[in-house]
């Protein structure tokens, strides 16, 4: 798997569009590029290892879709959403 963003700064263009910058601006956060059935199974593993903050984007051409692996406590947990 490939990282596709880690850590970002308040001023990346995703995190700047933002009314709060996200977990990615405390190193709380990774989209890792993955797709299929390894995407279910990373998805499984996470939540195995007490990751409570899942995103899904498993849309369009599989070199864009991801997961995002989230640890940010002080953001309401546990939640999975799609984007």
């Amino acid at each position: 798997m490939s990282v596709s963003s880690g850590y970002r700064c308040a001023n990346h263009p995703i995190e700047a569009k933002k009314f709060k910058p996200g977990a990615h601006t405390t190193g709380k956060a990774v989209d890792l590029l993955v797709f299929g059935d390894k995407a279910y199974e990373l998805v499984q593993i996470a939540m195995k290892h007490g990751i409570k903050r899942i995103g899904v984007s498993q849309k369009g051409h599989k070199n864009k879709r991801f997961i995002h692996l989230d640890a940010d406590d002080s953001r309401i947990s546990p939640v999975i959403w799609s984007y």
